[in-house]
């Protein structure tokens, strides 16, 4: 089978939509390598993901040739691709981040498409106007001429029936996983190097996500104000809501407590995880959620959101609170830190949930709608 895929968040995007293509490309080439997969790019980056897929006989990189396609790289994003699909004899197309490309109904193969969130309809507030206009367009268009639309959560599907009015039988749910990295486990040799090249104490708070408002890294910082003095350690892009958060640590002399790590590769970033005591993700709403995977992978305690998405995520063992209500969340994190035998049991609870999230389990899903 030959099978392609918008790649462009593979090699540009370090988040969220960038982990859930790389993790589904190397894990379609590992677990099902006799297909042929073909990335669409509008430029490469020379990432890790990139480096180590080069010698994959069975994977082709296309980005524009021509000048104006050079110069004009969304458009042949939008426009230019559909060619190519007709001319390599491709099968299926893949849109991995909410798009497909406008002209794809020349396409003489089957079309899908993964739409993560509609956040930008729930919250338009946290989203400019234009923003809005242009998600909306590219993510209707594909929704409504996708073949099969993959949903990452219940609630993402439940969305695109509620906004879009598609039919219930064009969605399949299929969650998302996380690089096989952190289901590994790693010795106390490599612990204490990543230990000491990031000055990790043996007790610290953890949280992974863009520093934006929706992701609420502020809820954090004010219920730090009544647990014990230990350490929040924080990876993510800056935004400017980052200022806000900065101006609060500041007023109140907590600037010592949240640190911010960066350029952390994957494996690290695992063995960080295994590290910390707690994972905190308060995010006001997600799509899904693969930080949280990454935590129960790494049997490590997880504080995130009720409601919405997160107990699909988190499961049954992880624990939840109003992501507005610092007071409650500084009541969990003080109870995980009393007692070493409840957080162990969360932490193997969870881990065990986290099986049904596995690299090999949710390719061979995706690898069932190619089919």
């Amino acid at each position: 089978m030959k099978i392609g895929f918008d790649a462009k968040r593979a090699f540009l995007n370090n988040s969220g939509l960038g982990n859930y293509s790389r993790t589904l490309i190397k894990s379609l080439n590992e677990y099902y390598p006799e297909n042929e997969y073909s990335l669409f790019t509008t430029k490469k980056s020379g990432n890790d993901f990139e480096k180590n897929i080069l010698d994959s006989k069975n994977i082709h990189i296309h980005e524009p040739q021509h000048f104006l396609d050079k110069k004009f790289r969304s458009r042949w994003r939008s426009y230019g691709i559909t060619d190519i699909l007709n001319q390599n004899q491709i099968d299926v197309y893949h849109g991995l981040s909410n798009e497909l490309p406008f002209n794809i109904a020349n396409f003489k193969g089957k079309k899908i498409v993964t739409t993560h969130d509609l956040i930008f309809l729930r919250y338009p507030n946290l989203y400019p106007y234009l923003d809005r206009k242009i998600y909306n367009k590219k993510f209707r268009n594909a929704c409504d001429i996708a073949d099969v639309i993959i949903a990452i959560s219940e609630e993402t599907k439940r969305d695109i029936e509620k906004y879009y009015f598609i039919p219930e039988s064009k969605i399949s749910v299929v969650y998302q996983s996380c690089d096989e990295a952190f289901y590994k486990n790693y010795s106390s040799e490599e612990q204490k190097i990543v230990a000491t090249k990031y000055n990790l104490p043996p007790d610290f708070l953890f949280y992974v996500g863009t520093i934006e408002e929706r992701k609420n890294l502020l809820t954090i910082a004010k219920a730090l104000k009544q647990v014990k003095d230990i350490p929040l350690f924080v990876i993510g892009k800056k935004t400017s809501y980052y200022d806000k958060v900065k101006a609060y640590l500041k007023a109140n002399k907590l600037e010592h407590r949240v640190i911010l790590l960066e350029k952390v590769n994957t494996i690290e970033l695992a063995i960080i995880y295994q590290l910390a005591k707690i994972f905190i993700f308060p995010s006001l709403f997600e799509g899904f959620g693969i930080p949280i995977i990454e935590a129960l992978t790494s049997k490590t305690p997880v504080i995130t959101s009720k409601g919405a998405c997160f107990p699909e995520a988190g499961g049954s063992h992880s624990i939840y609170i109003d992501p507005n209500n610092e007071n409650e969340l500084a009541e969990k994190i003080n109870f995980l830190l009393s007692s070493e035998t409840i957080r162990e049991e969360i932490a193997n609870k969870g881990f065990e949930y986290s099986k049904k999230f596995h690299p090999s389990i949710i390719t061979k899903q995706v690898m069932n709608l190619y089919k």
